[in-house]
């Protein structure tokens, strides 16, 4: 029998991708039927953001999430959600005042951040283990913050996936392994190929796999052209990986794709290097995820 890899799908992300790709979902409904899709595609996991359905500008309003969990609670296609909660952390430095943020800053509290995973309990969702420079502005997540926000996480009995953007990270998230806050089994995300994080080339990523826990489970991705590239490097490497409009629009140079294309393509060259993608309960089976049943 070959290996089976899970194949998570970043449905839409944050970015200021929506005006690049008449394929990026921006309303509620546009974000669960995008999921179901990757999911009919051969997705185990929909990775879920948010967006103003007015501007396509993202959002971390508590009823958009409502109403993208329970359209696609609702259908009879089955797929694990994985909820971000790396919301609220975008800090703009102001040159005139560098102590306060400049236009474009939204900082959330742990709280905060944490408020739609604990009233939707998704089966997965995210914690961002650092602080990043990120593009041009700083992605702020404090290891006190850190630490209080897992807490909220672990209470609420959803996974946490530790997404990991520099070696630090790993580190960090480690840490969190080591003090009990993190229940289980842990499960990390290498995200490679940020500016100006990790680079997403297979040294970094050998590097990071030979300092996982035992019991850890993983996946990675990378942007851009390095989508598809990152996602057969995982696999090969025993991890799962991640694909999606979120982190990269093309289906290849010069065709936009949507997310179950992008899907398809990973699930076909996967399987041709004997590599099968996990159904949802297998995945579920493998993390050690109970389904939600509303």
């Amino acid at each position: 029998m070959g290996k089976k890899t899970i194949i998570t799908c970043a449905v839409t992300g944050a970015g200021n991708t929506f005006n690049k790709s008449p394929h990026v979902p921006i309303t509620p409904k546009e974000i669960a039927e995008s999921s179901i899709e990757a999911a009919k595609a051969g997705a185990a996991v929909a990775h879920i953001h948010v967006r103003d359905p007015k501007t396509g500008e993202y959002s971390f309003d508590p009823a958009l999430f409502q109403e993208v969990v329970e359209r696609v609670r609702e259908k009879e296609t089955d797929v694990i959600l994985n909820l971000t909660a790396g919301g609220g952390g975008d800090f703009v430095p102001s040159l005139t005042h560098p102590a306060a943020g400049a236009e474009g800053t939204f900082i959330q509290t742990p709280e905060e951040r944490h408020l739609p995973v604990g009233k939707l309990l998704p089966e997965i969702c995210t914690l961002d283990c650092g602080s990043l420079n990120f593009g041009d502005q700083l992605y702020m997540a404090p290891t006190e913050w850190l630490r209080e926000q897992a807490s909220l996480i672990k209470q609420s009995g959803v996974k946490a996936e530790m997404e990991c953007f520099d070696t630090g990270h790993l580190r960090f998230a480690n840490q969190l392994v080591k003090e009990g806050v993190i229940d289980g089994d842990p499960l990390y995300q290498f995200c490679l190929g940020i500016p100006w994080g990790a680079e997403a080339d297979a040294e970094t990523m050998l590097h990071m796999v030979h300092h996982l826990p035992n019991n850890a489970n993983w996946s990675a991705f990378g942007i851009g052209r390095l989508q598809i590239p990152t996602a057969v490097q995982a696999a090969l490497l025993g991890g799962n990986v991640r694909v999606g409009l979120e982190d990269n629009l093309y289906l290849e140079k010069g065709v936009l794709g949507t997310n179950a294309q992008l899907v398809d393509k990973a699930a076909t060259l996967l399987q041709g290097l004997d590599i099968e993608p996990m159904t949802p309960e297998e995945a579920r089976s493998t993390l050690g995820l109970t389904k939600q049943l509303s």
